[in-house]
């Protein structure tokens, strides 16, 4: 039996997640994904869209 992948996921390629900044301290974003919280450098902030970043003015 075969996987029928359709949309193969390859290095170096973007990926959507969803989460809630729980806290900015100096120069990282700790943000809440499921029950784990990963941490990100403000340098890395443009990699960042949310809802209100994704609207236009």
């Amino acid at each position: 039996m075969e996987a029928n992948i359709k949309n193969p996921i390859t290095v170096d390629s973007t990926i959507s997640l969803k989460g809630i900044v729980k806290a900015i301290f100096d120069n990282t974003v700790h943000i809440q994904i499921g029950g784990k919280i990963i941490t990100m450098p403000v340098a890395d902030f443009n990699l960042l869209k949310g809802e209100t970043n994704s609207q236009s003015n």
